[in-house]
């Protein structure tokens, strides 16, 4: 019997690079999406496909139920992938803002997990995956809402692998740098909706923000393509004993080092420097 995965968010990106490749090396893969046209067209691929929001907990347990039902209530893996950024100034995000990114990045990922896990226990085994980020661990400027969105995901994650230590459940963190993607595309939509510019005494850094995030091309040095985490969400899924994180892309590597070698201070600079969207001559320090 093929093992069978649970993977969000497979519309575009890492989520459809990863359910393409599993099923590729014999995974039975559930692939879903939010929209019903995204779903149609994982279909047409030949993917077993659900319609999954999970903002939503009667979406997740409808999704959970067709699963199970077509596995006779068993399932090896799920990969919390789904998710997105809010761009912004800390200052310029309101609770509504805030909320709207932890309800898809954060609570949909715990409300998802929670309902897989029973069915792990029953069985005996299981891996849960959670698709983080270099910035679950280094904030950069104007990602705030992401930034904590994905050090919250870290919390849950590390913490839910000691608590299901000695259950033959695993729990890994795959944490991407930059990646191939609509990423960019999608964080200038949740901008234009959730962030007034004009007010802001951030408004001349935004106006950089918005032409980083309309380039055309690798948003940053490094970039690699969605294959790159496929590899290591393989290698979180097949190693024997796997890895609690599984780092993606030059800067995810580089930045881990520097974050725990660099006094703070040091550290800000060199991440202010990285982010392409410094404050600084807001405050008249260029």
């Amino acid at each position: 019997m093929p093992r069978s995965i649970l993977i969000s968010g497979c519309s575009t990106g890492i989520g459809l690079c990863v359910a393409r490749g599993l099923a590729l090396r014999g995974w039975r893969v559930f692939a879903t999406a939010r929209q019903t046209d995204d779903v149609d067209s994982l279909a047409a691929e030949g993917l077993t496909a659900f319609q999954l929001d999970v903002a939503g907990d009667a979406s997740i347990r409808a999704c959970v139920a067709k699963v199970l039902a077509q596995t006779g209530g068993r399932l090896d893996a799920v990969f919390n992938n789904a998710g997105f950024g809010v761009p912004g100034a800390v200052e310029d995000l309101s609770r509504e803002a805030m909320r709207h990114q932890f309800e898809t990045n954060v609570f949909g990922s715990l409300a998802l997990t929670r309902a897989v896990l029973p069915v792990m226990r029953k069985q005996g085994h299981g891996r849960v995956l959670f698709n983080s980020s270099v910035l679950g661990f280094a904030a950069m400027p104007y990602r705030g809402a992401y930034n904590a969105s994905k050090f919250a995901l870290e919390g849950l994650a590390d913490t839910l692998r000691l608590e299901l230590e000695g259950s033959g459940i695993a729990v890994a963190l795959i944490e991407p740098g930059p990646i191939t993607s609509r990423f960019r595309a999608n964080a200038q939509m949740q901008f234009d909706h959730w962030i007034d510019e004009g007010s802001s005494a951030h408004a001349p850094a935004y106006t950089a923000m918005r032409a980083r995030l309309a380039k055309p091309g690798p948003a940053a040095p490094f970039t690699l393509p969605p294959e790159s985490v496929l590899a290591a969400v393989v290698a979180a899924l097949e190693a024997h004993r796997p890895a609690a994180r599984y780092r993606v892309t030059v800067p995810t590597h580089l930045f881990w080092w520097l974050k725990h070698l660099l006094p703070t201070r040091l550290l800000d600079l060199v991440l202010l420097r990285a982010s392409g969207d410094e404050p600084g001559h807001v405050y008249g320090r260029k």
